[in-house]
């Protein structure tokens, strides 16, 4: 058995999907426009892996002769979330998307969470930009402790404390009640939201964020480890699948980071399957609309690639892709629907194969639970094409 990684940039798009028009994402392209937007996008190791020949990249042109396998993958669930594709990636296809709330969460919903968690109000409750929200409010919260409640575009109930006024590990506590009182609504998840600073333009947003996901059904994951897999979950991944087939949970602080351990676990993981999402891209520049940020973030993964792939042995597979988009060049703040990149990189290997559109995220699953011999829920392995 050897080591199956996958690697999300998160929100790294490659195009709108058909459907984009009725989310009102006709045109988003997050890998295109944020390469249009600085006027062009060097990325060498990304370049010679086939990245280029998935979507229009300018500055980053076709591969004659491409290293890895390369494709992008649609969507069939409703939503444009991170829970929403991650699950899909592990086999799981929402037929009807996770409730959003873009007029607040109803006032039963509220006053259920204030019983609940013990909290002692909140602020807010309304659909905003997090670092915008932290300037209308923050001053506010400081002062009367009050958490600040905000949703977005997504199935999100997100609380946000300042770290000097509320205690992490009270921020928590309130975002598992919230977990637990938004199951019967159909609410995805709950972020804690922990930011520092002393007033507006200079409150930040930490990595001590926590995601609560509701616990996702039997997937891939599960698979795994009733299999006797060991997955190691990088970053976000153990929270937005509740731990669910996780055996080991690496916290990362930014993309650098994750990248540094991805490459330090491959060091020593024996066999497995190593899942990491960075995101930065998504977090720190999609959402705040910042195309020179996000290319920055993509030329420090392209950086970064070389070391990740030496560490990889014969047998091994890594994969590129990504959960949504969430193009920076493109009106709000919201993620965008998008088709996402697919790069599969087998050392040894001298051409990769034309991996094509893939009709659902859940064929990444099916070729993780074929390469590790355990059953496949849905979805059609490209394993052997990458081998």
């Amino acid at each position: 058995m050897g080591r199956f990684v996958v690697v999300v940039i998160d929100s790294c798009g490659a195009g709108e999907l058909p459907d984009a028009p009725s989310y009102g994402d006709a045109g988003a392209n997050t890998l295109r426009n944020c390469a249009r937007s600085v006027g062009g996008l060097a990325l060498p190791n990304l370049q010679k892996w086939g990245l280029g020949n998935i979507t229009e990249i300018p500055g980053c042109p076709p591969a004659a002769a491409p290293l890895a396998g390369h494709g992008r993958m649609s969507e069939q669930s409703q939503g444009k979330d991170t829970t929403t594709g991650h699950w899909e990636m592990m086999g799981l296809v929402l037929k009807k998307g996770f409730t959003t709330f873009p007029q607040g969460f109803p006032p039963e919903f509220m006053q259920e969470w204030l019983k609940t968690s013990g909290a002692p109000g909140f602020l807010g409750n309304k659909t905003a930009s997090g670092t915008a929200i932290l300037d209308e409010l923050g001053e506010e919260h400081l002062r009367t402790g009050l958490p600040i409640v905000y949703t977005s575009a997504d199935s999100v109930f997100q609380i946000a404390a300042h770290e000097e006024k509320v205690p992490l590990t009270t921020l928590y506590q309130w975002c598992k009640a919230a977990r637990a009182v938004g199951k019967p609504y159909g609410l995805a998840r709950v972020i804690a939201r922990p930011f520092v600073g002393e007033g507006p333009g200079q409150f930040k947003r930490t990595y001590n964020r926590h995601d609560f996901s509701q616990p996702p059904p039997h997937m891939v994951l599960d698979t795994l480890a009733e299999k006797g897999v060991r997955t190691v979950g990088v970053g976000k991944i153990p929270d937005i699948y509740d731990g669910h087939g996780i055996a080991e949970k690496v916290h990362t602080e930014g993309n650098a980071d994750g990248l540094r351990k991805t490459q330090e676990i491959l060091a020593t993981l024996s066999s497995g399957f190593l899942f990491v999402n960075l995101v930065d891209t998504d977090m720190l520049f999609g959402h705040r609309r910042d195309p020179a940020g996000y290319a920055g973030a993509l030329r420090e993964i392209d950086a970064a690639l070389p070391g990740i792939a030496g560490a990889l042995r014969q047998g091994d597979v890594l994969v590129l892709t990504a959960d949504h988009g969430n193009d920076p060049t493109f009106p709000g703040t919201d993620h965008t629907r998008e088709y996402v990149p697919l790069l599969a990189y087998a050392p040894g290997r001298a051409l990769g194969a034309d991996l094509g559109v893939r009709q659902s995220f859940c064929d990444l699953g099916a070729t993780v639970a074929d390469y590790f011999g355990a059953a496949t829920p849905r979805g059609t392995s490209f394993l052997q094409a990458v081998l």
